[in-house]
């Protein structure tokens, strides 16, 4: 294939997660069983993150690992089915990854992440070397193995877009390699009322990164060397029912406005927030993701009546 073959390589996680829904409030641990609504679907922020840049129209390849096993034929249908690259995707022997989600009637939730393999493999380098360097972007995701293709990934000259996701501390080390050859970084804020710290810190260590914060309903800050700025969350007609893959929305809806079709920061910013915000009215589901279409026309009209 011809060089920029791919207008994204993602690299990361991607499983199969069972959203559990509680009736009322939350689990009861008074009693012995509590009836729930049960779904299944394709997640993981590198699932997420895929569909969500196929479903923008991007070409878009995955590098990652899952089970030789029927949750791993059923992903595989799912990114066949949206024209996803899958030549990076690897075995891992310990089964393809699923994850619990416990679900809040207000969209909050509580992850139980299931990461298999993550810490001990190791991607095959010339195979990954073939695909990234048929793309100018890498978004990452921080299993451990993804770690390893940082080095190659810088050699080859292409643009570093990480999501850190729930940050603890700046000082984390299993981040740091991921913070450190990053050119574009994104993480939640949920473990912080201002991100404004973290973000600091980032950036006294790499002043050239731009940096995009989730703070779920509080908005976003978007971090420069320049300054950090704060942005109301945006509101649309449909409910919040399920918060996940609304950070993964952010990152895709950014990346994919500002280094893929040219709008500015602060365009690329709205846009990002429309994009996760329309994520978090899909109920356990990585199909139906925002489309080009339908991120133009909320952008035009909250340009318009903002």
């Amino acid at each position: 294939m011809a060089k920029d073959c791919f207008d994204v390589v993602v690299v990361g996680s991607v499983g199969i997660d069972t959203n559990v829904y509680f009736h009322g409030v939350g689990p009861d641990f008074e009693v012995e069983s509590n009836f729930t609504e049960n779904i299944d679907y394709v997640g993981q922020a590198g699932g997420y993150a895929s569909r969500g840049y196929a479903q923008l129209g991007k070409k878009t390849a995955f590098i990652g690992y899952l089970g030789a096993d029927h949750l791993g034929q059923l992903i595989r249908e799912e990114f066949a089915h949206d024209g996803i690259d899958m030549s990076g995707l690897f075995i891992d022997p310990m089964g393809t990854k699923r994850s619990i989600n416990l679900m809040y009637r207000d969209g909050r939730r509580k992850n139980f992440y299931d990461g298999k393999g993550n810490m001990h493999l190791r991607p095959e380098m010339d195979r990954c070397r073939s695909i990234l360097s048929q793309s100018r972007l890498v978004h990452f995701n921080i299993p451990n193995w993804a770690r390893h293709l940082l080095p190659l990934t810088r050699e080859l000259g292409l643009k570093i877009a990480v999501d850190l996701q729930d940050v603890v501390t700046a000082d984390d080390p299993y981040r740091q390699d991921f913070i450190h050859q990053a050119d574009l970084l994104f993480f939640s804020a949920v473990n912080y009322e201002d991100p404004r710290t973290l973000m600091d810190t980032f950036l006294a260590i790499k002043p050239s990164l731009i940096i995009l914060s989730g703070m779920g309903a509080r908005g976003c800050a978007l971090g420069t060397q320049d300054a950090v700025r704060y942005f109301p969350a945006v509101e649309l007609e449909m409910p919040v029912i399920d918060t996940n893959g609304a950070g993964d929305a952010l990152a895709v809806g950014f990346l994919s406005s500002y280094l893929m079709d040219g709008y500015s920061l602060e365009d690329s910013v709205l846009r990002a927030q429309i994009a996760a915000r329309y994520t978090c009215t899909q109920k356990a589901s990585s199909s139906q993701l925002i489309s080009m279409d339908q991120l133009d026309l909320y952008y035009n009209s909250l340009r318009l009546n903002p």
